[in-house]
């Protein structure tokens, strides 16, 4: 007896997304990360963050039944575990950087090279840079005790203010963004940003004693430049006036675009400075929603003109020009 020939199954809903999911994939291969063999992790760099964070401010984040008798077990155990973890992720981060440079040996066949001497070569030099970093971070603590009065002592400030989280991850980025391994960096400071609502770039090079009060909106170029002993207030832009293309209309990226503000200038809430040849001088102070794009000399008090304002009562509901609001 012939077999009757069956019809194919029908194809299911989910069937056809996946052939469109697949399609999209083909047609655009942006966003999309396949047979590549190294792409940090995410969760593996906040994870070595936090443990630098515990030796910055040993008693705060992590353990907290520390005394001057464990207190060096404490830290000889912290690094024995963090170091091997940074050497695992930094050598991610190198081999990923020559995957993404498309490095090939002589068959053409993708080549690495070697990158865990490499990693561990570059994870001593910033180990043995955690102290120095750390002298800095308590010059930025007590700055930001000194500069606002709300503070009622320093454990307050580094247990809760935000700003003083913002910098303290910008300086441990920092430090790998000038050792070439700028993508853990990024993590670290974009992390931070979804943290604490300040967005400051690893690249920037920021003096001693920097204060961030509120820190929500602050933002901070990559080529910025600070001084010692700066304040911002939130919503302060430190950011670029143009962007520079090459003649197929690129960005040109390494040059500076962000502005330089010298030692012991303040800028006021939502103030914006913009442009890499612009400096704002030192013991400036530049005033709330200000709009700079030129440089101000030294111990400038830039300002906008008063708006003139209405202030109308209940009373007054006939005026013709009265607005209120019912919110």
């Amino acid at each position: 007896m012939k077999a009757v020939a069956q019809p194919p199954p029908p194809v299911t809903a989910l069937e056809e997304l996946t052939e469109e999911f697949l399609d999209s994939y083909a047609g655009d291969q942006r966003a999309r990360r396949i047979s590549q063999r190294y792409l940090p992790s995410r969760e593996a760099i906040v994870e070595i963050l936090e443990g630098v964070l515990d030796l910055m401010y040993p008693g705060y984040f992590g353990r907290r039944d520390l005394s001057s008798d464990n207190l060096r077990d404490h830290v000889a155990q912290a690094l024995s575990v963090l170091a091997p973890k940074l050497e695992r992720e930094m050598e991610h981060c190198l081999c990923y950087g020559r995957e993404r440079e498309g490095a090939r040996d002589e068959a053409g066949r993708p080549e690495f090279g070697e990158c865990a001497p490499r990693a561990r070569e570059l994870a001593g030099v910033f180990l043995g840079r955690l102290p120095e970093i750390r002298s800095l971070l308590i010059r930025d603590v007590q700055a930001a005790f000194d500069g606002d009065p709300a503070a009622t002592n320093l454990d307050e400030v580094i247990l809760s203010y935000p700003g003083v989280l913002a910098v303290s991850v910008y300086r441990i980025a920092h430090a790998l963004h000038d050792l070439g391994v700028p993508m853990m960096a990024r993590i670290m400071t974009e992390w931070a940003h979804s943290k604490t609502g300040a967005d400051i770039h690893p690249g920037a090079n920021i003096g001693p004693a920097f204060f961030i009060d509120h820190a929500t909106g602050v933002v901070v170029g990559e080529t910025t430049l600070i001084g010692e002993g700066v304040k911002l207030y939130q919503g302060v832009t430190l950011g670029a006036l143009s962007f520079p293309r090459d003649a197929a209309g690129h960005i040109i990226r390494g040059k500076k675009r962000h502005p330089t503000v010298e030692s012991g200038a303040t800028l006021y809430a939502n103030a914006t400075v913009l442009g890499g040849q612009t400096v704002v001088g030192a013991e400036s102070v530049i005033g709330g929603s200000v709009f700079l794009t030129r440089s101000v000399p030294p111990r400038s008090r830039v300002s906008l003109k008063e708006p003139e304002l209405r202030v109308l009562t209940r009373d007054g509901a006939a005026d013709p020009d009265a607005i209120y609001f019912d919110i």
